[in-house]
């Protein structure tokens, strides 16, 4: 069983990771291409694989495959986060040199949130038990209405944390390089005033919509896995991965047209799998064998049949 040093030891290895991330390697603003995003993706994926057959040898081959059918599960369900980092940079006009620093502090906020989450799931699944079938009813409704549902338009406008953000913090309308708060007069040769710029807004946007997509994903995890610390560090790698995986496919991730079908199927799969959990407990090998096969299918099934314009 995970003790308190592989906690410690598993959240010092993603700080220094993310220092050297940060730090380091990106430390000048740019514009990141699709090739050094590529690269990155093979880095978070190799270090995920490689995290699997530690917890492999260390915890045995079941928690191995737990891990990994988490950390697909994650990384599928993250795909929806790039749909809205792709339409909040347009509407927000964020240039390209800018959108790594948002996603970064974005990503680690998600971090941070979904740490707390995965503690309150855990502790909720614990002392009652029967909070898992609930989890259970939710999943199975959420793909149901992820298939039924359209394609709806982000308004971030509407966003009811973006106007109390507006009612309570002044915004300026200009960017100030990699700045979320600057200094800015009232008035032409008046005092200065603190202003968030645009970049904190989309910034405060990106953390909203991340708690949403949380209540999906962190349920689903649960259904593949009940051992917290499996649950933690694959929602960590997935979401570690998940800014340069959008830097690879922003100008491709609408053409995955059927993928928020799988995604629905994935959802109602594990869902399924958590209501009959005490009834005909299903193998971890199989749910790791479904997931995969349904998002890859509907990958490709989305390219062979691609969405009339």
């Amino acid at each position: 069983m995970p003790t308190t040093s592989w906690w410690i030891g598993f959240n010092a290895l993603v700080l220094v990771l993310l220092a050297l991330d940060l730090g380091v390697f990106n430390r000048k603003a740019h514009a990141v291409s699709v090739k050094e995003a590529l690269g990155w993706s093979v880095v978070w994926i190799s270090l995920a694989i490689g995290f699997g057959l530690w917890i492999g040898h260390e915890m045995g081959r079941q928690s191995m495959l737990e891990f990994y059918a988490g950390y697909l599960v994650e990384q599928a369900l993250s795909v929806d986060n790039l749909f809205v980092f792709i339409l909040v940079f347009g509407y927000f006009r964020i240039p390209p040199e800018l959108q790594h620093r948002v996603l970064f502090w974005g990503i680690l906020g998600a971090l941070l949130m979904r740490g707390a989450m995965i503690g309150a799931g855990a502790v909720l699944i614990a002392q009652f038990h029967w909070v898992i079938y609930i989890f259970g009813v939710f999943l199975v409704i959420t793909g149901i209405r992820m298939a039924m549902g359209s394609n709806e338009e982000i308004s971030p406008e509407a966003n009811p944390v973006i106007r109390f953000v507006r009612r309570v913090i002044p915004i300026t309308t200009r960017f100030h390089g990699e700045h979320f708060f600057v200094r800015e007069p009232i008035k032409p040769g008046g005092a200065a005033r603190l202003v968030a710029t645009p970049l904190f807004v989309v910034l405060v946007l990106v953390e909203t919509t991340d708690i949403v997509f949380a209540v999906d994903s962190i349920p689903a995890i649960f259904g593949v896995t009940r051992n917290p610390f499996l649950v933690y560090t694959s929602n960590v790698f997935a979401i570690l991965g998940l800014r340069s995986m959008y830097f690879v496919l922003a100008n491709v991730i609408t053409k995955f047209h059927l993928l928020k079908y799988g995604l629905a199927v994935v959802l109602s799969f594990v869902g399924v799998k958590m209501l009959l959990s005490e009834i005909r407990p299903l193998g971890i090998g199989l749910s790791l064998g479904v997931v995969a096969v349904v998002l890859l299918g509907s990958v490709v099934l989305s390219l062979v049949f691609p969405k009339k314009e």
